[in-house]
């Protein structure tokens, strides 16, 4: 009976002894899944950077930002789960290029944005890009439209924030008239940064063809060239994107999904 007794008891620690043993495991495994869930669920930060000016040179003609170049990257990346910062260097309101808001231009994600009072109302009011502090982001986009050739190619705040992202190595993208915002912009090695990288932007025979070659500062593809950009383009109004590390341009509007989708891929 004693010896019965003695290997009822063994058996009991035995058995203790064992379930300890699998919670320690269990709480391991659990431990260990969530945080690679942690890691899952990270939350893309992209910083959109939109222009202030609304003035069209010496013309009486109101300009901006694009539309279909703010709403088709605004949306791909909204729809991946991203969290979107829109900044402006005078912050509040940013201006739409009237020409782009009109029925002719319209695209799926133009008329989405249009019956989105969300994304209207951060439109109306935008961060001031000064207070903007590049540590806090992934990466930063430009969309396009006109008004970048005044403002953005010489804003200060927005020449230090594409440096500060690029001496990070964090993906910085435009489309269209935005690649103007890189015409002041350095490189680690303190040449411009686009020089002997592969680039696009607005050509000049699109600029003709909207017979505004007169009437902007400067065209964007002469600029980058001779910013040793290594220009490269397709025909008028064609899709074509170019990447060349975290850098990423577009030719023009048709392009700019493609720039998002671009930049979705390099953050992964």
């Amino acid at each position: 009976m004693k010896t019965l007794q003695t290997l009822a008891l063994l058996l009991t620690i035995i058995t203790a002894s064992s379930c300890k043993e699998n919670t320690k495991e269990t709480t391991s495994e659990t431990s260990s899944e969530g945080q690679t869930e942690l890691k899952k669920v990270h939350t893309m930060n992209i910083l959109f950077v939109l222009t202030s000016h609304d003035k069209l040179g010496d013309t009486d003609e109101k300009t901006g930002f694009w539309v279909e170049e703010f709403a088709s990257p605004y949306y791909t990346l909204l729809d991946k789960g991203a969290h979107i910062t829109i900044a402006t260097p005078k912050g509040g309101a940013a201006p739409i290029d009237p020409r782009s808001d009109d029925p002719s231009a319209a695209t799926e994600a133009t008329k989405r944005f249009d019956n989105d009072e969300e994304a209207q109302k951060r439109i109306a009011n935008t961060t001031v890009l000064a207070t903007i502090n590049p540590d806090d982001f992934d990466a930063v986009f430009y969309p396009g439209g006109h008004g970048p050739l005044w403002d953005l190619a010489t804003d200060a705040n927005s020449i230090a924030l594409i440096e500060k992202f690029n001496s990070q190595d964090k993906p910085v993208a435009f489309v269209c008239h935005a690649p103007a915002a890189l015409k002041s912009v350095k490189g680690t090695d303190g040449k411009p940064l686009v020089n002997d990288k592969k680039v696009t932007g607005f050509t000049n025979t699109e600029e003709e063809a909207v017979g505004l070659t007169d009437v902007v500062p400067f065209l964007v593809e002469d600029m980058l060239k001779a910013n040793g950009g290594i220009y490269s383009k397709k025909g008028d109004w064609e899709v074509h994107v170019l990447q060349d590390g975290n850098l990423i341009t577009g030719q023009n509007p048709a392009s700019s999904a493609l720039v998002a989708e671009t930049l979705l891929e390099r953050l992964k």
